[in-house]
């Protein structure tokens, strides 16, 4: 039996949803969008560089870019961002629903499936010839 929408396809999806989702988020911090204001210096800490690995990288996972590579760097960020601001930030809570750190837990499995999966058939990743192609 064939599904009307294959794997491939939906993989693209969640790869590039998840990428524009965050992309939001970099796009608040950096340039004061979506009702934030911006930071004043791009290379502050941490507000400041969380607002650049959440903008830039996010537009190579959209395209499907270095996907693995970039997506190992945002498992590692979102894992921080949990244990540091969410975890020992809110009296040591575990559970995300009650430390607020629902979006970091998701976003950490998102990228960790598309650091094991690679960018998938619909990237430019896939596109590229030779020893850079990540399958």
């Amino acid at each position: 039996m064939n599904a009307p929408v294959s794997k491939e396809t939906t993989h693209a999806l969640l790869r590039v949803t998840a990428g524009l989702m965050l992309w939001q988020h970099g796009a608040q911090k950096l340039l004061g969008m979506f009702g934030r204001d911006a930071v004043g210096n791009w290379f502050s800490w941490p507000a400041g560089i969380a607002g650049l690995i959440e903008f830039f990288l996010p537009i190579l996972i959209i395209l499907g870019i270095r996907t693995r590579w970039v997506a190992f760097i945002l498992t590692g960020h979102f894992a921080v961002v949990y244990w540091w601001r969410h975890f020992f930030a809110r009296e040591m809570e575990f559970w995300p629903i009650v430390n607020g750190g629902e979006l970091a837990v998701l976003y950490c499995a998102i990228f960790l499936f598309l650091w094991t999966t690679g960018s998938g058939k619909f990237s430019l990743d896939h596109r590229v010839p030779g020893p850079g192609r990540e399958d």
